[in-house]
């Protein structure tokens, strides 16, 4: 009886344990909002509220940058609770930082990277059950990469090394590859096609696509990001239907998608024009593909210095006609597991109180000083 009893323990803490190691919920599993904005600060929430929950939307996206020199506990808190409040469900792409032998590039990441970003982020309080994290930024450029040239097998290396750490932390993170430049060439020393760069992954490290819970895509419509959308390419709005083609033939199972770049260039294209190419790809492209996009946040909300002028939704602190027409795009209630901020404990408030038991605080102690003084004196009168 005994052993039966303990064979029966020992199962049900393997289930429990299967169970525990895929915790992070599927997006696509409830209702889901998929427009998004990519956002360059932490306090331009409002605006992409304003955007992405309007029209019958709520509970749409933000993608934001996080750099490894940037891990203000106070900001990124407030960031998260800003993001509860508002409806918005962030997905942070983690980025090093410039590097130091050649400023305009991005040094490479490391395990070390990886390992500080995963306690970081999980000590801070999410609005989403599902903490969706991207893993760097356009790895197929050797301006991404340190100066070097793109190394996919290296980079399949810290993808599967980051999946483990980030699921050992906290089984609630999603781990997103980072999206590639899709109009990168095959050139020496310098770029690698996407395609190229996701299959020389999988030769390095055949099981990295199971590893990683999603992978996003620079859907950019080139070239020059003017092209029209029905141009049906590699390099175009559909950039991740190519990437999904082949990843799915390394995988056990198809993962979603996260197109979390694109859009076009408004010095080469006048706004009505970019808005009715938004209106035919939200509507009969990107459209067509609910069950695997999870989120689509154009690049960008708002320029800053006038590096993305071309790009911005916002021009003077004001939608551009591009950004009213998605702005009036019908959209739907997503339904995502939230987890609201913590609220103070009701014993907490009660402790609060005692500042009101000051006022009477120093006469008492008088008193019980007083009689104190009172007893000692006559106990040393009678010796007792």
């Amino acid at each position: 009886m005994k052993k039966i009893l303990l064979t029966f323990i020992l199962f049900l803490s393997f289930l429990l344990s299967i169970s525990n190691s895929y915790a992070a919920s599927n997006p696509l599993s409830s209702p889901n909002n998929f427009f998004g904005i990519h956002i360059l600060s932490t306090n331009e929430l409002v605006k992409s509220s304003e955007l992405v929950n309007t029209s019958g939307g709520d509970w749409g996206y933000v993608a934001i940058p996080i750099q490894v020199g940037d891990k203000d506990i106070e900001k990124w808190q407030k960031f998260m609770n800003d993001a509860y409040d508002l409806h918005l469900i962030p997905i942070l792409r983690l980025a090093t930082e410039s590097y130091h032998k050649e400023t305009s590039v991005w040094r490479k990441p490391t395990e070390a990277d990886i390992l500080d970003f995963a306690n970081f982020l999980n000590s801070l309080h999410w609005p989403t059950k599902n903490r969706y994290v991207i893993l760097f930024n356009e790895v197929n450029r050797y301006d991404e990469w340190g100066g070097d040239a793109p190394d996919p097998a290296r980079y399949a290396e810290i993808a599967e090394y980051a999946a483990d750490v980030f699921k050992s932390t906290n089984p609630d993170f999603f781990v997103i590859l980072g999206g590639l430049d899709n109009a990168a060439p095959n050139m020496p020393n310098k770029y690698i096609d996407n395609l190229v760069f996701l299959r020389l992954m999988h030769e390095a490290q055949p099981d990295v696509f199971n590893k990683i819970d999603a992978f996003s895509s620079h859907s950019y419509p080139n070239p020059n990001f003017a092209d029209s959308p029905n141009t049906y390419k590699a390099d175009s709005v559909v950039t991740y239907r190519f990437e999904a083609s082949l990843i799915d033939s390394y995988t056990s199972s198809k993962k979603p998608i996260f197109i979390t770049e694109t859009g076009w260039n408004g010095d080469v294209l006048s706004a009505q024009t970019i808005s009715s190419y938004f209106t035919t790809t939200f509507s009969s492209i990107w459209g067509e593909d609910t069950d695997r996009i999870v989120a689509i946040t154009p690049f960008l909300l708002e320029s800053q210095n006038g590096q993305y002028d071309k790009f911005s939704f916002l021009q003077n602190n004001q939608f551009t006609s591009f950004g009213k027409t998605i702005q009036n795009i019908s959209k739907i209630k997503g339904e995502p597991e939230t987890t609201p901020p913590p609220l103070l404990k009701q014993e907490d408030a009660t402790v609060l109180g005692i500042r009101d038991f000051r006022k009477v605080l120093p006469e008492k102690v008088v008193v019980k000083k007083f009689d104190k003084l009172v007893a000692f004196y006559f106990k040393s009168l009678f010796g007792i």
